[in-house]
């Protein structure tokens, strides 16, 4: 069993709780006792009239009291204690990675076109609950596979790419960054990856508009190189946010992955999105203390 993580999301409200626990010993030891007598008269003469039933004990201060509670639980319910959500199934499509192939005959023909498709099934792999889509690209730019949270789906598909996928030849990747937006906006992705598995071919000042138009949306553009990076590679990724990898980083990329929705959306001001406020069920406890003031003595 995981252990229950609590988190303030206001915790500049516990300061309150202090100052109502100062107010409370000073309002309970002021009226405390036979009210101010016996801090004035002789302790003997107060316990000989006491014995003889000529006066009654102080009685305890219970409407300040309840107040002093109800407040208190009202501060503590302010500080918004909450429990994090980053896996809730409702907030998956807040998150997504698109894998954009390069399947041009430079690359599909290179002899490291394996190890590539090896590095892209290991991406798909360290994905955990985030969803995964497919595009392949060369002279124009195809969905391959939709987002889906089906990893093993994922990992066949990009195993079935070969330089038959795409009819249309050259390298346009500027089209598959459209289409990689097009699919963002169209499933409500605040934040996301999308990583472009490519030899750089193609890459230019419409490719890097399009870089900047992801980045502007909330996702983060990195590349997966069959060569060894250059300045076109590492400007792209600079624009969007992300970082180059080469053949042999798999494991940091498994690691940039990782880095999931729930930390960049904290980054840009959405962190309310993945936890869950339990400040609004504590304000049921804080009616509880009211009911003593309805409390009657009897006479």
């Amino acid at each position: 069993m995981s252990e229950l993580d609590v988190t303030l999301l206001r915790p500049f409200w516990g300061l309150s709780v202090f100052f109502l626990c100062a107010m409370g010993w000073w309002v309970i030891s002021r009226t405390g006792g036979f009210g101010a007598w016996d801090r004035v008269a002789d302790p003997q003469l107060m316990k000989a009239m006491a014995a003889i039933g000529r006066i009654e004990g102080g009685s305890f201060p219970l409407t300040p009291f309840a107040l002093l509670l109800t407040s208190g639980i009202v501060a503590i319910a302010l500080t918004g204690p909450a429990i994090e959500r980053r896996d809730a199934q409702t907030y998956h499509n807040l998150d997504g990675v698109l894998f954009l192939v390069d399947a041009s005959d430079s690359v599909v023909d290179d002899s490291r076109w394996p190890q590539m498709l090896s590095m892209g099934r290991f991406g798909v792999s360290a994905l955990g609950a985030r969803p995964g889509g497919i595009i392949v690209f060369a002279g124009d730019a195809y969905v391959a596979t939709d987002m889906t949270t089906d990893h093993r789906q994922l990992g066949q598909t990009l195993s079935l790419i070969d330089r038959e996928t795409v009819p249309d030849k050259g390298s346009r990747p500027e089209r598959a960054l459209a289409l990689a937006l097009r699919r963002i906006e169209e499933a409500g992705i605040l934040a996301g990856d999308v990583v472009i598995f490519t030899d750089g071919a193609g890459l230019g000042s419409l490719s890097l508009q399009q870089v900047a138009s992801l980045a502007s949306r909330g996702a983060r553009v990195s590349l997966v190189s069959l060569l060894s990076p250059t300045a076109q590679t590492q400007t792209h990724a600079g624009f969007g946010g992300g970082a180059v990898f080469t053949l042999d980083q798999t494991d940091d990329l498994a690691l940039w992955l990782a880095d999931d929705a729930a930390t960049q959306l904290e980054r840009a001001d959405y962190p309310v999105l993945f936890w869950h406020d339990l400040g609004r069920f504590l304000l049921i406890f804080a009616l509880l203390p009211l009911l003593f003031l309805f409390w009657r003595e009897r006479a």
